[in-house]
């Protein structure tokens, strides 16, 4: 492969000096960096010379959590991010049948639907659904993942009555005596892992479409952040097939981690054909716009001082981590309340003692709480102390602030997300969109971290507002840390891969309210360009 010579343009380093004048990379790794003059003589007579013609050259984006497969699916589902009320939702079920010739009997799976966004501020039940589909099984997901509605022909499918158990730590909803089809957590993703996949080739091309997407948006190592038993065969097929362009890592659902594992042994620890297994996922409450995160203190205006609820035992936790640590593998824990947050640091905390008093050892697995809405100023210190990461969902601030705002207050809404809380107690941090969630827009998610705007104008905590270098810090080095690959991404840096990305302007030069309208120009993962703006 020829040498790349990279100049006439802004190059941010993301480490210190912060900005260069060219860069060489050759077969897939950065060669030199520095000034023009110091990486011509680097690169000797033999190169291609790119013009950069202005733009601006960065290390690209790092993506700390994510649902790649999820991202996958929903290109063959129903989007419903837009539907304003029940009508529509019909309407869009309905209409993607009729376009999609789906025959009759087949599984039809809809996403993205917002309750908190429809004239009707709650979530359809099976009759809706039923009139939408009454020949095809219907699994329709609300926008956060973490409920959803079965329609009469899918709860037939799946054998699910009034009788039928809930998983603890879930709800299914039962009105004089007979399921509703709505349901939450654990007892929705009971159901979902229970639905039949797509076709082998009609995945094979959601997952490329699903490529183009992140690498689109400057993102070159993804995450698969819950590796169920149904996907194992299809990172199987993908690692087989060389499929992959882009790194992803993958995080098991510790409840099946010997099965994964074994399913899984080229992946685990190392990347085989762009996939790693990095370590294990596990759930300890759920989504604050739905109001099933496990909160210290009531949502506003609940009777009987309803916090949410958690997902897991003290028990089970401990066993959990107790695995991850056995294992030297990280651990990635989903809390959005701040009670979750507690349960999850008490008990890492009170196993990595027990350990220690038993003479046994504690690797450093850098466990990550994933999201951390809701993380306390006052849990800042422990969670320093034992070495944990938060990746903010901060997204949320623009997406969902407004509603936080209803579901908690205006005081304890604008500490969501609290990253420059988190830098002042030296907590090493990331961002991330959870997709499909949100779409894997990285600038967008730079753009809310700096500006802290709700969706209606409002600056939500002002005094949490980032810089944008610490914003973009998230999402390159903070990012390859998070992953331990520090060594290999996230600045450039000779010897690190040519994970790049070229964007239309500099953004540390940008205002902070047109951060968002930066826009990535291409995407090149080890030196081969995978993605180009035309």
């Amino acid at each position: 492969m020829a040498k790349r010579f990279y100049h006439n343009g802004t190059i941010i380093t993301m480490e210190e000096p912060l900005y260069a004048q060219a860069l060489l990379e050759e077969n897939g790794k950065i060669c030199a960096v520095g000034s023009e003059e110091e990486v011509r003589a680097a690169a000797g007579t033999d190169y291609e010379e790119i013009d950069l013609e202005g733009h601006t050259l960065m290390p690209s984006f790092i993506d700390p959590h994510s649902h790649f497969s999820g991202c996958a699916h929903a290109t063959l589902q129903v989007a419903l991010g837009d539907a304003k009320n029940f009508h529509d939702i019909e309407t869009k079920i309905a209409e993607f049948i009729r376009v999609n010739k789906i025959p009759k009997g087949r599984w039809v799976v809809a996403q993205g639907y917002d309750h908190n966004n429809l004239e009707e501020k709650d979530s359809p039940r099976k009759e809706l659904l039923d009139r939408a589909a009454p020949e095809n099984p219907v699994a329709m997901m609300h926008q956060s993942g973490h409920v959803g509605t079965l329609n009469s022909l899918a709860l037939k499918e799946l054998n699910v009555t009034p009788e039928t158990p809930v998983p603890e730590g879930g709800v299914m909803e039962i009105v004089n005596g007979e399921v509703t089809g709505y349901m939450e957590e654990t007892a929705f993703l009971a159901c979902q892992e229970r639905l039949p996949s797509p076709a082998p080739e009609d995945m094979m091309r959601a997952f490329q479409s699903a490529q183009q997407l992140y690498a689109s948006y400057g993102i070159t190592t993804l995450q698969e952040g819950m590796l169920v038993s149904q996907l194992a065969p299809l990172y199987q097929y993908l690692c087989a097939a060389n499929q992959l362009k882009l790194d992803v890592v993958g995080y098991l659902d510790i409840e099946k981690a010997d099965e994964l594992r074994a399913q899984l042994s080229d992946s685990v620890g190392k990347y085989h054909n762009h996939f790693k297994v990095n370590g294990y996922k596990t759930f300890l409450d759920g989504s604050p716009q739905a109001k099933t995160a496990w909160m210290r203190t009531p949502y506003a205006g609940e009777k009987d001082g309803y916090c949410g609820y958690p997902r897991t035992t003290d028990e089970d936790l401990a066993a959990r981590i107790d695995r991850a640590l056995d294992d030297n593998m990280q651990i990635l824990a989903h809390c959005n309340g701040d009670a979750a947050c507690a349960q999850y640091l008490r008990v890492y905390e009170a196993q990595v003692e027990a350990r220690k008093k038993a003479g046994k050892p504690v690797p450093d697995i850098r466990p990550v709480m994933i999201h951390a809405q809701l993380l306390g100023k006052d849990q800042m210190p422990d969670m320093k102390k034992i070495g944990m990461m938060p990746s903010f969902f901060v997204a949320h601030v623009y997406h969902w602030g407004d509603i936080h705002i209803a579901n908690f207050g205006r005081e304890r809404a604008k500490e969501i997300s609290p990253t420059a809380s988190a830098k002042k107690n030296g907590l090493r941090f990331t961002f991330h969109q959870d997709a499909p969630v949100i779409l894997p827009d990285m600038m967008e998610t730079v753009w809310c971290a700096v500006n802290r705007v709700t969706k209606n104008g409002e600056v939500l905590g002002e005094e949490e507002r980032i810089s944008t270098l610490d914003a973009l810090r998230a999402v390159t080095i903070n990012a390859a840390y998070q992953y331990f690959e520090e060594d290999r991404k996230g600045s450039l840096h000779e010897g690190k891969l040519a994970d790049l990305m070229i964007l239309d302007r500099d953004p540390l030069k940008t205002e902070p309210m047109q951060l968002r309208e930066v826009k990535v120009l291409e995407t090149i993962k080890e030196g081969e360009t995978i993605f180009k703006r035309t």
